[in-house]
């Protein structure tokens, strides 16, 4: 069996245990906790926009003020820390699509776990923690895993690729090579990644109800604009 071959089963595994979760999401009456899920292209604004977002004043008349929190890189730390695996892990695992012997050199040595133990694990944990609630669950296809929860605003923030070079060069004090660089690897790397895993392109506007074009929307207009219409998208719950 040759590598390619490999490779496909394993993403076709990854596949199929969404597929499991999605089967086994518990029916509507029980899911009455907001969440809201992200996607974003590099340089959109995300990290800014999520935890504004998260610090919005939202009160319930049960329960007072409502924390919400963002889930990024945490949700490899937090699937990494429900299998026992070192979250200090979480570090070196990105939003990439690996090459099949480097996931079993790095199994081999510990170095860090392959995509078909991790995968699966990360998508009950972002499953568990939609159901949960008031969760903003960013990236590593969270809008594709919760796509079949009705308690899940699916948000996705765009924009111009010089925009968001702009914006990574500024955020991160990079030359403008190297912010170009930046955005555009991760770019591919993103697209790899959801191709690979999730057999999906995020450009797909059905997967998405609200898209901002951050070029024309400012970061505080953004989190406005969020909040009104999770307010009243959450309304129906």
């Amino acid at each position: 069996m040759n590598i390619e071959t490999l490779m496909a089963k394993s993403g076709a595994y990854v596949f199929s245990e969404r597929r499991r979760f999605d089967r086994n999401i518990p029916d509507r009456p029980q899911l009455t906790r907001p969440t809201i899920a992200v996607s974003h292209q590099t340089g959109a604004g995300a990290p800014e926009i999520t935890a504004a977002l998260a610090n919005t004043p939202q009160k319930t008349e049960e329960a007072g003020r409502v924390v919400w929190e963002v889930f990024d890189q945490q949700l490899i730390a937090k699937a990494l820390q429900e299998q026992r695996w070192p979250r200090e892990l979480a570090e070196k695992i990105t939003e990439e699509k690996r090459f099949f012997l480097d996931e079993v050199m790095d199994d081999l040595f510990s170095l860090r776990p392959p995509s078909w133990m991790l995968m699966p694990q990360l998508i009950e944990t972002t499953t568990n923690l939609a159901i949960r609630g008031h969760a903003i669950l960013v990236r590593h296809g969270a809008t594709v895993v919760t796509a079949k929860l009705p308690n899940v605003l699916h948000v996705r923030l765009t924009g111009s690729l010089a925009g968001r070079i702009d914006r990574v060069q500024r955020t991160r004090s990079l030359t403008h090579p190297e912010a170009v660089k930046y955005v555009k690897t991760a770019d591919h790397k993103q697209e790899k990644y959801l191709k690979a895993h999730f057999y999906v392109r995020m450009d797909n506007e059905l997967l998405h109800d609200l898209a901002i074009n951050t070029d024309r929307i400012s970061e505080a207009d953004a989190v406005t604009v969020i909040f009104e219409a999770a307010r009243r998208f959450f309304s129906r719950l």
